[in-house]
């Protein structure tokens, strides 16, 4: 293992260095909602988070694979 990548802390994180660190509020206006609904989903283990001391920060991927599963696929009408 290297130890560089450990010391950097990207060991275990997909996409670590090109993925940006978001805050709650951040990450409320990426999604069109506020803070609280993010705290909620963090609270409820919806969403991966890192915390850095007490600071919490959500990374970008997680928040476009929460959108991804949200998405409900389009049915086309039989007719």
């Amino acid at each position: 293992m290297d130890p560089q990548a450990v010391a950097d802390g990207i060991i275990g994180i997909p996409h670590a260095a090109t993925d940006e660190l978001l805050t709650p509020s951040q990450a409320g206006d990426y999604l069109c909602t506020g803070e609280r609904f993010v705290r909620r989903l963090i609270a409820e283990r919806r969403i991966d988070y890192i915390k850095l001391g007490k600071h919490v920060r959500v990374q970008r991927s997680v928040l476009d694979a929460f959108i991804k599963s949200g998405r409900v696929p389009h049915v086309p009408t039989v007719r």
